[in-house]
């Protein structure tokens, strides 16, 4: 087994009857989504799942799980999803699969987030991995100038085919190479005020828990906010 199915198969635990249940997106993610589909099955399990990306939303119907749309819960009871970079004090980066903003939208509606993660994405400042920032059509090349002039290392993101990648909402994904960020908190205001940016990765103050996979077995990480 995997370190990415390791901490999948033991955040499936953290599901309970009844629950609503966000579902993350991403390789790691996957594996969750496959462990919460087989209790479903096999258990009787009873959730309902909403999804943060279309392709988990198939992957999820394809194991039978129940999932209403967001705009058809209250509140989501937990989230539990991967993340591309955790620094020290638990601020995150995800969007390495561009489907940060839905992951964003979903943790904001849930009483717990829980992140699953190898003990390689522990780093001690993020930055390394690059910051996705997810801008619509209609100016993006502005605002990519306004990166580059910051020198922000901008590049926009690109599919298997070489074309621009679009978001499932239809956008573009420029990614910043800053290498470290001293203070997430005055860039992702600085990000939040810039008009045609729609969402970005910088994932701050949000988790509650995180379940690490390392060589020992899965290290569940309580966060005290």
């Amino acid at each position: 087994m995997n370190l990415k199915e390791m901490v999948g198969n033991k955040a499936a635990e953290f599901v309970k009857d009844g629950m609503v249940v966000g579902l993350g997106t991403g390789s790691t993610a996957y594996y969750m989504v496959e462990a919460v589909g087989k209790r479903v099955k096999e258990d009787g399990l009873s959730i309902t799942g909403v999804t943060t990306s279309h392709r988990t939303a198939d992957h999820a119907k394809e194991l039978g799980i129940p999932l209403k749309d967001i705009n058809d819960v209250e509140k989501i009871d937990v989230t539990i999803d991967g993340a591309d970079e955790i620094s020290d004090d638990y601020q995150g980066i995800k969007g390495g699969g561009g489907a940060h903003l839905f992951e964003k939208m979903v943790a904001n509606q849930s009483d717990e987030v829980i992140w699953i993660v190898d003990d390689s994405k522990l780093v001690h400042k993020l930055g390394a991995f690059p910051l996705p920032v997810e801008v619509v059509k209609f100016g993006c090349q502005q605002v990519f100038r306004l990166f580059k002039e910051k020198d922000m290392k901008p590049s926009f993101r690109k599919d298997d085919n070489d074309e621009l990648y679009l978001t499932d909402s239809g956008n573009y994904i420029i990614d910043l190479h800053l290498e470290q960020i001293d203070n997430p908190h005055e860039l992702a205001k600085w990000l939040d005020s810039l008009t045609g940016v729609v969402e970005h990765g910088l994932f701050l103050d949000c988790v509650t828990k995180v379940i690490v996979g390392t060589e020992n077995g899965p290290e569940v990480k309580e966060v005290k906010r």
